[in-house]
This record gives C-alpha cells, sequence and structure tokens, in this order.
C-alpha cells in the first residue's frame, strides 16, 4: 500500500543551476555518465526527501512546538547543551546532554520557545544517504576541529563507486557540497562497472554461475586476478569475467617479464656485471638498436603518466603490454641474443646490460600500482647488488620522461621495419614458406621520399629478419596491387552524424587513382547535402587486395 506522509525535504532545487555548473569541472570516467547520466539528473532535479519514518540512524535535529508556530535547528552538542539549559531554567527541568543521541534518548529531550512553549523534536530520522554525502566533513568532524587537516584533502582527488550511485552518494556528496560550501566534493569519478559471467550474464547463486574472489586470487594470485580486470575493460564497462583471460594476461606479460629477467639475470651473473656500473657508455653513444629502445621507453612513460593522470588505467595497462611484447621481447631481446652471448665484457656488452636493466626496472614501477607483489620482487632483484636504490619499489618515485632520448625519426623507421617484417612473415605463414627458406626479393610501395631514406636505414635488418635477399621499390602501383577505401566509423561518426552512411558510400566508391592521390597527399575533401569535409588519414582505411601472380599483406598504411 502507498500512501502520503508528511516530510521533511531540503529546498535543492534553489541551488539547481549552482549544482549543474560546478557539476562541469568534475572529471567524470565515462565522461557521458556526468554530462548524460547525472547531468540529466540535476537538469530535471526535485527538492530533496530528507526525512524518514525509522527507529534505526540519525535523528532529524529539528524541535517544534506542538502547534508549528516555531522550530529551531539544532547544529551542535555545544548548542544543543545550551539550548538544554535555557529549557531547565524556563520549564524547571534537570535535564543534560544525552551521552548517546541517538533514539530514544534524544526523544527525551526537550527545548523552549521564544514564548516559553515546550518544544518536542520531530520523530524522523535523516536520511542515511544524507551520511553518506556528509562524510567528507564528519571524517574530520568539520567545522568543530581539524580545519587545516579538512582544508587540505578537501575536495577529494577522487572516488569510485558503482554507476548505480548517480542518484545516491555522488548526488549527496555534490548536493550537500554545493549548498553548505559552494564547492565540489571530488575532483574525479570513476563510475564502476559490473563484473558478469562470461556469457554476460549477471552472477548469482540461483544461476551457479557466480566466482569465488577468493577461490580465484588463490589459483591465480592477486596480481594476475587484477591485472586482467583492469586491462581487458574499462573500469567503468561491464567486464565478463573469464578465468582463460587471467591465464592469458599471466602469460602475455608476467611470463614474458620473468622470462626476460630470467635471460637478463642469466648472463649478467655469469660477467658479474653490477647496476652501479660506471663504466657504462653514455646513451647517445650506444648502438641505434639501444636507443630505440630507450626512446620507446621514455615515449611510453610519457603516455603512462597522461593516461594515469587521467584515471585511465585500462589504456596504461595496454601500453604496457603491448611494449613488453612487441618492443621489448619480440624485437629487442631476440635480436640482440648474440651481444649479450659474446665471451668477454666488453662496452658493447655493458651496454646491452644497461639497457635491458633499465627497462626491466622501469616497467617494475609502472607495474607496481595493479601488479604490486610482481613488481616489488622484480625491482628487488634487479636492484640486489646495487645500494643505490630504495628498498621496496613501492618507496620510489616514478621516473621522469627524458625528452633528449626521444628520438621520433628513429622510432619511425625502426616501426616501419617492424610492421613490414610482421607483414613478410603473415606471407610466409600463410602459404606455408619457412623462413628458412630465402625468397629473392619484396615490392614495397612508397609513398614519399621520406618513406623509401626511412626503410633505407633499416633494409639490412628488415632483409636478415624475414631472410629475404633484395627490396624494391616502387611507385606506381597500377596493375600489381588493387585497393579499396573504407570509413573509419570511429573518427568519422562524431563529425558527419546523420551524413555519415552517404559519406561511407562515397569514400567506398574511390576508384584507384582517387586513393592513390589520397595516400600520396594525405588529405581528401568530400560533399555531402551540400556540405564539404575534410578527410585525413585516420578517417579513411585503405586496403590493399591479392592480384593473381602476388601475395599481398596491409596494415596501418603499408603495402607489401
Amino acid at each position: 500500500l502507498y500512501y502520503p506522509m508528511d516530510s521533511w525535504f531540503i529546498k535543492s532545487t534553489a541551488c539547481k543551476d549552482r549544482m549543474i555548473e560546478l557539476n562541469k569541472t568534475i572529471n567524470w570516467k565515462p565522461a557521458h555518465t556526468g554530462e548524460k547520466r547525472f547531468g540529466n539528473w540535476l537538469e530535471n532535479l526535485q527538492d530533496w526527501n530528507l526525512s524518514r519514518s525509522r527507529f534505526w540512524g540519525i535523528p532529524l535535529n529539528i524541535w517544534r512546538t506542538e502547534d508549528g508556530a516555531e522550530e529551531k535547528c539544532i547544529g551542535s552538542i555545544a548548542l544543543l547543551a545550551k539550548e538544554i539549559d535555557a529549557a531547565n531554567k524556563a520549564l524547571k527541568m534537570t535535564q543534560v546532554v544525552p551521552g548517546d543521541l541517538h533514539r530514544p534518548f534524544i526523544d527525551e529531550i526537550i527545548l523552549v520557545s521564544s514564548k516559553g512553549q515546550p518544544m518536542k523534536r520531530e520523530t524522523d530520522l535523516i536520511d542515511v544517504w544524507f551520511d553518506s554525502g556528509a562524510m567528507p566533513y564528519a571524517q574530520w568532524h568539520y567545522p568543530f576541529e581539524n580545519e587545516e587537516k579538512f582544508k587540505q584533502n578537501y575536495p577529494a582527488d577522487f572516488i569510485a563507486e558503482g554507476v548505480d550511485q548517480t542518484r545516491g552518494w555522488f548526488f549527496t556528496l555534490h548536493a550537500i557540497a554545493t549548498m553548505a560550501f559552494d564547492s565540489i566534493a571530488f575532483k574525479n569519478v570513476v563510475s564502476n562497472g559490473l563484473v558478469l559471467d562470461k556469457n554476460g550474464q549477471k552472477m548469482s547463486k540461483r544461476l551457479g554461475n557466480a566466482v569465488d574472489p577468493f577461490k580465484t586470487i588463490t589459483k591465480y594470485g592477486a596480481d594476475a586476478t587484477r591485472w586482467y580486470m583492469l586491462s581487458n575493460a574499462q573500469p567503468w564497462d561491464n567486464l565478463k569475467f573469464d578465468e582463460e583471460g587471467i591465464v592469458e594476461s599471466t602469460r602475455k606479460l608476467f611470463s614474458t617479464l620473468y622470462n626476460t629477467y630470467s635471460f637478463f639475470a642469466l648472463y649478467a651473473n655469469l660477467d658479474q656485471w653490477n647496476a652501479d656500473d660506471a663504466g657504462v657508455m653514455p646513451v647517445d653513444q650506444r648502438p641505434e638498436i639501444d636507443r630505440w629502445i630507450l626512446s620507446r621507453l621514455h615515449t611510453l612513460i610519457d603516455a603512462y603518466q597522461a593516461d594515469m593522470d587521467d584515471f585511465d588505467v585500462t589504456t596504461a595497462c595496454r601500453r604496457i603490454e603491448v611494449f613488453v611484447n612487441d618492443h621489448l621481447s619480440n624485437w629487442y631481446v631476440r635480436l640482440n641474443r648474440r651481444r649479450f652471448w659474446k665471451g668477454e665484457l666488453s662496452d658493447d656488452k655493458r651496454a646491452a646490460y644497461a639497457t635491458l636493466h633499465e627497462c626491466l626496472l622501469v616497467i617494475s614501477q609502472m607495474i607496481s600500482p595493479v601488479a604490486p607483489f610482481f613488481s616489488d620482487w622484480l625491482y628487488r632483484s634487479l636492484t640486489a647488488t646495487s645500494g643505490k636504490h630504495p628498498e621496496s619499489v613501492h618507496l620510489t618515485d616514478l621516473p621522469l620522461p627524458k625528452h633528449d632520448l626521444l628520438d621520433e625519426a628513429l622510432l619511425r623507421r625502426m616501426d616501419y621495419a617492424q610492421h613490414i617484417s610482421s607483414l613478410i612473415l603473415s606471407i610466409r605463414k600463410k602459404e606455408k614458406l619457412r623462413v628458412r627458406l630465402p625468397l629473392r626479393r619484396i615490392l614495397l610501395p612508397v609513398l614519399d621520399e621520406r618513406f623509401q631514406s626511412d626503410i633505407d636505414q633499416v633494409k639490412e635488418l628488415i632483409l636478415s629478419e624475414v631472410n629475404v635477399k633484395e627490396i624494391e621499390y616502387i611507385t606506381d602501383t597500377a596493375g600489381m596491387v588493387s585497393k579499396k577505401a573504407k570509413a573509419n566509423f570511429k573518427s568519422l561518426g562524431k563529425r558527419l552524424g546523420k551524413n555519415m552512411k552517404v559519406a561511407a558510400e562515397i569514400i567506398q566508391s574511390l576508384d584507384q587513382d582517387a586513393i592513390a592521390k589520397f595516400e600520396q597527399g594525405g588529405t581528401l575533401t568530400i560533399s555531402v547535402e551540400g556540405e564539404d569535409y575534410a578527410l585525413e588519414r585516420e578517417d579513411i582505411e585503405v586496403i590493399s587486395e591479392d592480384i593473381p601472380g602476388w601475395q599481398v599483406a596491409f596494415e596501418d598504411g603499408i603495402t607489401v
């Protein structure tokens, strides 16, 4: 049965516009929760129903005369003591402030009005969500004490809760902060999604699809479980939890790091190489492959810090995985194994040790927020022979990116080498041609002079990597490679809106000459419904198709 009741309200609608204004200064993750879900809630804000007809909870601190003509709101124990003293004198009573301010003790307190009339407390309680919204102040007993501590810690740098708290904790925090302090209560907020089973169903004991977190952590470890959950999906997206994903995360990151460290430690210990080696040559004098991986590392540091500062931990984790697998293990270590195998501890070998040691050390620091146990083991193992490092990775500061080590040209041409090698190996795999079988030549369509110059500088590396005798450049692919264009809906969707479908058809109808001009110039202008749109390289995906007698592979604008 539903029936109307008298309730106490906070007139939150009076502060509606200010709440909306302050909400725009908060960094919501994801942004649409703050802009749409929470923003729409504020746009349609109603007055806050504060009171509840309960027994257990925080009593409503309002006393009224029997006729309701006069009321008092008590804001502190000191004020309550003062009002009790006044009531005792006026009403000839001997009341004291209760040791417990909850019901039923607080209900026995009677105050006095300005006209000498008895005043009794309203029997309602305060909504428990008001308690949660008041926690930034209650935790410091502010404003009665700890004023400096409060100022140092308010507003909060970061909070996180389920997306269902839009009308709960998120609102009460924001409402109280706006109405009482004309401020925000938090600077950044992550609204968490749900953890579902591997089929996307909600977990429940009834369905038998619930996962016991303690058994999972015991079986796979806390680091692997946490890394899988944070790298697999953004915290604000629903996660389809699959134990096979934990196994995959372990293989991709932790096993690769363990094997890379074991390789490093084996030869470093044999040579008695120490991390404090003062004889290591400066970075600018090291081989190009060393300068490349360090440039890639410090590029990663830069991007990682930007991601973490923006509370985008998933992208940060994925960047680390790409670096560890594609760059450090599968490229740098593999191509440099002979440097570590050499018998004598030469300057070149010392440079290789120092380079790999720095990469592993920095990676241990970057993974430490998500994988605190493995990262500390790796860090302590790397610094065991050094007396210049803190005892634990968690006592270190993440190094700042060294911009003098960043070499865009070197990164670009090594990226070409990796992509071209990968494409050639994919063709070999497709045609079942083992790498041991030498191939006579590969053809590379040239988009511009810089591309050919870059390839020339890594040509020998590519040829040795894929066992090919010769690279031949071609400037005219007509008759050799057939290409088609496809719209990138991700980059164009927001810009084109309702015109997206027509634009996609125009892009798909581009002929070979138009595609070639686009690849050379990097821009294309199309007209839809009388409106012109300038498209860039990232807006159009060019796909190469096989021609009879040729095997073609294509990725990220590179055709082999």
